[in-house]
This record gives structure tokens, C-alpha cells and sequence, in this order.
């Protein structure tokens, strides 16, 4: 196990004065609210002053940094990449943090209890790490599977994606640190992801690539928006009125600040009159070119003030005037421990033959192979890239797991030699993966290299063998129906080889879901033209409309290798008695949920909803789930409640969201193909 120094605690930013400065300077009275203080720091500053707050200046010992003004007790403002632990921060060099699975993980966990528990470990080591912001999380809908980013996202629902930001942020935001959901908004593709127009009719941009972004600040609380980089029907995000003020502000209440995506800024005067806040990288567009169209009078000195009010307000409201982070130890032990849980909850079992899976503890020897076995992997690349403070390769995972077998390590680089390995083992596992990375895109959902032959060659050597796939989204398997066991790892983090060896051991009963519909094939996807996916003259027309993930599967009645929902147990559970009911503006569905098997487990319940045919929706939308933990033989009633939105769709003609009467279908079950229970629902 490779473990990093702990840091030494120092004191980062300025102490703030006593009684008598406070008189001097009514900003440093705590006790006032935070619009007041803001206020009155904004009306003691020079415009140069205010200039200076309003983009990031990076320098030789700083990357992500607004500096201090002394004199009025302002401290500098630090702001790190957060989505799966903190990665290139403000300092030179990046500091180790804990690196967690990624996103795309904790979204297979289905559980906002466990999503707010993976915000706070991120959120506190943020300011141990003496930071104010983390940008997180990452909530962009992947509507091509194929985006370079998808591992750092929730998957393709919005209802999923936004019961899963709010908790994160608020467990990021629980000790101080303030949280940047990102990207704001329909950030769905790294190639030309710098000037890509991205056409969306009205209602697709409501119902699909909105809700989670409005779940994030209306239940999150989220203090910081980061805007994208494309432009949304021919406007750039970080000059766009409607969505920066018209739906951020005006319709969902926001009153944190914007900041730019990494050089997402594209004008002084559209930028401000949007309502960007902060420019990140530097001061292209908020330095000098914003003081001299004030001196100009195209911008008035108060446009300035209300632009830098929101942060101040936030960063009052977050304490971080009153109690500025310093830098701390990181508790690592206790955060190794929560990164191994978070990674064995967020495992999915595609697939368990024959019970292949637990394997014995007995087994005697274990061929572990494939270019994946080598080393941990602790997650993708790109801004989200954590520098791990330890990290637990598979193999020494394995063989503290069962000390007594013969664990025998190759990389798979000869498709041949790892064959012959195989066939001296009783079992063989696997590993195979991808390398998802910020900036490109992959170019097919194929496993590159040979690992689709080392696995067949494998299977084929050894009929007792597991896959484990770690990936960042889907991946193709032409070798599907030859392996009896597949388990999804994703990115595990840092405890990878721990946490692999306690799922596939039995030591944690997989639990997790799918959260993204694993096709069959490239062309089985939604975005499957040019014209949609990566887009033509530099547009991207979004003509499948709300026809997203699983949603498109359904409505082409296509089947996908592995439904979105889809995850297997070690015990098994069935529905029964399902009773559906309005209530006042919702609706509640009631069922019973059995784990019929001989292992104690959890399985998530899962709610999906079919609108009348006139509604123009897919054919069922998750409305609702419940993660539910069961001894053997056990029962319990489950209860999901629907609020009036679950009914409604996004009417262009209003430009709000209308209820839709007429007789709904509520289907209940283990995956959105597996809904073994189902009821009529009428709304009049």
C-alpha cells in the first residue's frame, strides 16, 4: 500500500479584526445577515477593487485564485476540481486527497443517503485542503455514451441525476465548502466542445437536460453554477440571459454566483449583461476590457456591484469571511474506509451464471489477468483527476482477501500465455476496462486493443471465469453469453483492489443499479447520426428529442445488452400487491417488496411512469425508488409518493410545466425491463 505524507496545518487567509474594525468596517459584524454585509463590502470598494474580485488570476504559486484585498479583510478565494475527491486545486503542485470511485459509481448506488455521505468526504477535505469551492458535481446527462466525461456524470435520467446532485451538494456543502454543479447546461460532448452549437427544441431542453440542474439548486442549495462551454440554440452558456437569469435565477430562485467554465467566456458585454459572476481563467473579459467599458458608460459601476454581490453573499452565508479553511491532516484511515464502501456499494452484477459468483474462500488458485489487474484504478483523466493518498492494486486486494490461494498476476499482453494461465487456475478474473479522459471522446464503445480476445481466450481456457469490467460507461461485450460472471466495477478509486476482492468474495452483496442502458452495438444508441452526434458545420441537432437512454430503447422497442436499472444480488427478490391512489396534487404507490433467497440483501424498487399516448412522452419515465434492505424470507411494504411535477410535461405554448390528465401506468420492479407489477392510474 502506497501511502502520501500528511500535510502540516498552516494558516490560509486572513483573521479577522476585533470589535473595533468590525465598528469600522460593518462587514465584519457576523451578526448582521449576508445580503448586508455583502452590501456594504461592495460599497467600501474602489472599481479596481471590484474588478480584481470578478476573474481568477493565476500566477507562479497559484492555478484557480482570486487574491485577498487586505485592506478591507476580503480573503484570497481558492477553488479546486471536486466530482470524485479533490483534483487540480489552486495549489502547484496538486495536493493527494482521497480518490473515490467515480461518479458514475455512486450513481449506480441509487441511494441519496450514501450520495450525501460522498459529498461531506469531499466537501471536508476540500477545506482541509484549504479551498472555498468544489466544482461538483459533474450532473451533465449522458445522452452519448461515447463522451470522454461520461464516468463523471450520473447516467442518462434526469429524475436520478437530480434526487442524487441535491444530496451530493449537500454534503459537500455541509462543513463551509461551497459546491459548483457543472456544466451548465447540455455539456454532452468533448469534441468541439469549445464552439459546438447545440440545437434543442424548448421542451427536450425542459424535460431532459433542465430539471436535474433545477433539483440541484432548488433542493441542493448549490452556492456556485458553473456555465459551459457550447452555445444553446446559437448562444454561448456564459452570455446566455434565459438560462443564466431568466431560468437560473428568475424561475428557480438561484442566488449563489456563476462562474465560467476553464476559458468558457466569450464577451465582456454579453457575459455581464447574462449575469456571469466570476471568469475563469483569467481576466480576458473582466479586467481591463470591463473597467474601460465602464469608464465608457457601457457598463454602470452598479452592474459591477451586482455582479459581485452573489459571491460575497455566498461566501458570508458559508462562513468563509468569518472561518477561513486552513490547511489540515486529511483522516485517511477513516476516508480509506469510506472509499472502499463507496466503491463495493457502486458495483453492478451484470450477469451471475450458475451462481458463479460469490466465489469460495477455499479457492485454492486464482489466474488474475488483463491490463486492468495491474495497477488501481483510481479514475479517469482530465480536471477530475485525483492524485491518490494511497491507493490498493488488485492483486495484493486478492491476496489479503485469501491468503491461503495461489493468486498469479498477467497483464494479458499475450492473448496466448494468459489463456495457458487460466487453465491451470480454478479461477480465472478478468479485468478489463477503458481510459475515459477529459478533452476527447471515445471513438466506439469497444474495449480497445486485444481485450475482447483475451477474454474470449480466457473463458475459453477456464469455464469458471468472472469478468470485471472498469469503465467509465458502457462498454460492448461480443463475449457476453461465454463468461457466466460480469461484474461493473467502474472506476473504484483508491481502494480498488479491496473493494473488488469484498464483492466478488461475498463480503458485500451487490446492491447497485444500472444508471446508463449498456447497448449492443455503437449504432444502439440515441445520438446515432452525424447530423446528432458529433454534429455537422459545427451544430449538433438534437432531433431525437426526449428520446434519451432508455427512453429511445423503448420507444424503438430495440433491446439493450444491459437495461438502464439492471443489477443482479447474491439472493433474490420479488413484487407483489401493488396500490396506487391520488393524493391532493400527486399521487402514492404502494407494494411489497420479499427477498425470496438465502443471503440478506438490498434491492432498489424502482417507479416508472406511462403517460397517456396523447402526452407525446417516451413510453415510461422513472418517477420514484427505494432502496430497500432484506434478511432472508424477509417482506416489507414500500411507499413512494408522487408530486404533481411527475404528471406534467414541459408545454412550449406556456412555457411551463402543465399536468397531463388521462390514465396513467405505474410499473414497479428491479429494472426498467424487469416491472413485474403494474397499475392504472387515472388523473382527471
Amino acid at each position: 500500500m502506497r501511502r502520501s505524507p500528511l500535510v502540516l496545518v498552516v494558516v490560509l487567509g486572513l483573521s479577522l479584526a476585533a470589535p473595533a474594525a468590525a465598528q469600522a468596517q460593518p462587514w465584519r459584524d457576523a451578526r448582521q445577515s449576508p445580503d448586508r454585509r455583502a452590501a456594504a463590502l461592495v460599497a467600501a470598494m474602489t472599481l479596481d477593487e471590484k474588478i480584481s474580485q470578478l476573474h481568477l488570476q493565476p500566477d507562479a504559486e497559484h492555478q484557480r485564485f482570486v487574491p485577498p484585498i487586505p485592506r478591507l479583510g476580503v480573503p484570497g478565494f481558492r477553488i479546486a476540481n471536486g466530482p470524485a475527491g479533490m483534483g487540480p486545486a489552486d495549489d502547484k503542485p496538486q495536493k493527494p486527497a482521497t480518490a473515490l470511485p467515480a461518479t458514475m459509481a455512486l450513481a449506480s448506488t441509487f441511494d441519496t443517503g450514501l450520495a450525501r455521505r460522498y459529498g461531506r468526504l469531499i466537501g471536508s477535505e476540500t477545506r482541509a485542503l484549504a479551498h472555498h469551492v468544489s466544482e461538483a458535481p459533474d450532473i451533465n446527462i449522458a445522452r452519448v455514451p461515447r463522451n470522454g466525461r461520461t464516468f463523471e456524470g450520473m447516467g442518462e435520467d434526469p429524475f436520478l441525476v437530480g434526487a442524487l446532485a441535491a444530496a451530493d451538494i449537500r454534503g459537500i456543502q455541509e462543513n463551509g465548502t461551497i459546491a459548483e454543479v457543472k456544466h451548465y447546461a447540455a455539456n454532452n460532448q468533448e469534441t468541439q466542445r469549445f464552439t459546438i452549437d447545440e440545437h434543442i427544441d424548448e421542451r427536450t431542453l425542459n424535460e431532459i437536460y433542465l430539471p436535474h440542474f433545477e433539483q440541484a439548486v432548488t433542493e441542493g442549495r448549490a452556492g456556485s453554477v458553473m456555465c459551459a462551454f457550447p452555445k444553446i440554440n446559437g448562444v454561448f452558456m456564459c452570455e446566455n440571459p434565459a438560462l443564466l437569469q431568466g431560468k437560473l435565477r428568475d424561475d428557480w430562485g438561484f442566488r449563489g454566483f456563476v462562474q465560467s467554465d476553464w476559458g468558457a467566456a466569450h464577451s465582456t458585454l454579453g457575459s455581464v449583461n447574462a449575469g456571469m459572476n466570476l471568469e475563469m481563467i483569467d481576466g480576458t473579459w473582466y479586467g481591463d476590457k470591463l473597467k474601460q467599458a465602464v469608464l465608457a458608460g457601457q457598463v454602470t459601476e452598479q452592474r459591477v456591484d451586482e455582479l459581485l454581490l452573489p459571491r460575497f453573499r455566498t461566501m458570508f452565508a458559508f462562513g468563509q469571511f468569518d472561518h477561513p479553511p486552513v490547511l489540515s491532516p486529511l483522516p485517511t484511515a477513516q476516508h480509506d474506509a469510506a472509499a472502499k464502501e463507496f466503491a463495493e456499494r457502486g458495483m453492478v452484477l451484470l450477469r451471475n451464471e450458475h451462481a458463479q459468483l460469490p466465489l469460495d474462500a477455499g479457492v485454492r488458485s486464482i489466474a488474475l489477468i488483463g491490463p486492468f489487474a495491474t495497477m488501481a484504478k483510481t479514475g479517469g483523466g482530465g480536471s477530475s483527476a485525483v492524485i491518490p493518498t494511497s491507493t490498493v492494486d488488485p492483486l495484493p486486494g486478492l491476496r489479503q482477501r485469501v491468503p491461503g490461494a495461489l493468486v498469479t498476476l498477467d497483464d494479458g499482453s499475450d492473448v496466448a500465455r494468459a489463456a495457458a494461465l487460466a487453465r491451470t487456475a480454478e479461477v480465472s478474473v478478468v479485468m478489463v476496462g477503458d481510459n475515459e479522459t477529459e478533452g476527447k471522446d471515445r471513438p466506439s464503445l469497444a474495449l480497445d486493443g486485444d481485450q475482447d480476445a483475451l477474454v474470449t481466450a480466457v473463458a475459453e481456457a477456464n469455464p469458471h471465469t468472472v469478468v470485471v469490467v472498469k469503465s467509465g460507461g458502457p462498454v460492448l461485450m461480443p463475449w457476453v453469453s461465454r463468461v457466466p460472471a460480469i461484474l461493473q466495477a467502474w472506476y473504484p478509486g483508491q481502494q480498488d483492489g479491496a473493494a473488488v476482492a469484498g464483492v466478488l468474495f461475498g463480503d458485500v452483496n451487490p446492491s447497485a443499479k444500472l444508471p446508463i442502458t449498456f447497448p449492443a452495438a455503437d449504432a444502439d444508441t440515441p445520438a446515432n447520426t452525424p447530423q446528432q452526434f458529433p454534429g455537422v458545420d459545427g451544430v449538433a441537432t438534437y432531433s431525437e428529442g426526449l428520446q434519451v437512454g432508455y427512453r429511445w430503447f423503448d420507444a424503438q422497442g430495440r433491446a439493450p445488452l444491459f437495461p438502464f436499472g439492471h443489477g443482479l444480488s447474491y439472493t433474490t427478490f420479488a413484487y407483489s400487491g401493488l396500490s396506487v391512489r391520488n393524493t391532493g396534487d400527486g399521487a402514492t404507490a404502494t407494494f411489497t417488496v420479499r427477498n425470496t433467497g438465502p443471503r440478506a440483501g438490498a434491492e432498489v424498487a424502482q417507479l416508472y411512469l406511462g403517460f397517456p399516448a396523447a402526452a407525446g412522452e417516451p413510453p415510461r419515465q422513472l418517477k420514484g425508488f427505494e432502496r430497500v434492505a432484506l434478511a432472508p424470507g424477509q417482506a416489507r411494504r414500500v411507499t413512494i409518493r408522487l408530486d404533481a411535477r411527475a404528471f406534467s410535461v414541459g408545454d412550449t405554448a406556456a412555457h411551463a410545466w402543465q399536468p397531463t390528465r388521462g390514465t396513467f401506468t405505474v410499473s414497479v420492479g428491479g429494472s426498467s425491463r424487469s416491472l413485474p407489477v403494474q397499475a392504472p392510474l387515472v388523473r382527471r
